[in-house]
């Protein structure tokens, strides 16, 4: 059901927008953690803990489920089924862009198919809409979004990274989910995140940034984004 990587892979994505999103974030209070467990003991080590969770899938993009507790692991497995509905995703509701209803679907399903206790939480989405003239250079962007993207793989907590492709009028949309926003910091502060954020000065036509908040009920019997307020 979900991709994890039990050997090393080389490929990558063509194009890219910059990781921009990771923008650093103060804290907005405490994440409470509910599972005790990680995801080592959980039954996830070595290679096979390793799990795609972005359009790049050499080693340093892996996500290590041993880092995580069961819950997470559990998410960041789901969220690997994530896709854009339509063509269109990004100009429209960033809540209607995507397969919601299909990733939670799955993540219900397994919880309960492993007769795991799931107890509501709550986790950050980052989301980076910008439009680039046909002059800007992609393939540095990829550079720079690689180089974000690996930083923040290092510092931890980012469950899934997603880009789509520009379209016919340069707008694009990237999101970034987060075990908390307090794991956005650090994930934000290295220098090919500022080399990335650098370079929306010269190579975007216009660029923003939203942030919501996802709520994951009691045994994933409903799930909510809302917009997030500090």
């Amino acid at each position: 059901m979900w991709k994890i990587i039990a050997k090393v892979l080389t490929s990558t994505n063509s194009t890219s927008a910059p990781n921009s999103l990771l923008i650093p974030a103060r804290s907005a209070g405490s994440h409470e953690e509910r599972d005790t467990l990680t995801g080592e003991q959980h039954g996830a080590t070595g290679k096979d803990s390793l799990l795609v969770v972005s359009p790049y899938t050499s080693p340093p993009h892996l996500l290590d489920l041993a880092s995580l507790n069961p819950s997470q692991v559990y998410l960041a497995k789901a969220l690997s089924t994530l896709a854009p509905v339509t063509h269109a995703y990004a100009t429209i509701s960033y809540t209607k862009a995507f397969n919601w209803a299909a990733v939670f679907t799955g993540l219900a399903t397994a919880v309960k198919d492993d007769a795991f206790k799931w107890t509501e939480q709550f986790f950050y989405i980052v989301v980076f809409r910008s439009q680039i003239p046909p002059t800007t250079d992609r393939r540095h962007l990829e550079e720079l979004d690689m180089r974000a993207h690996a930083e923040a793989m290092k510092s931890g907590g980012l469950f899934k990274y997603w880009f789509g492709t520009a379209d016919a009028d340069g707008r694009n949309l990237a999101t970034c989910i987060w075990r908390r926003r307090e794991d956005a910091h650090p994930g934000s502060s290295g220098e090919g995140h500022k080399a990335a954020m650098r370079a929306t000065i010269n190579m975007y036509s216009e660029w923003h940034i939203e942030r919501f908040k996802l709520v994951v009920g009691d045994n994933v019997e409903q799930w909510i984004l809302t917009p997030w307020t500090d």
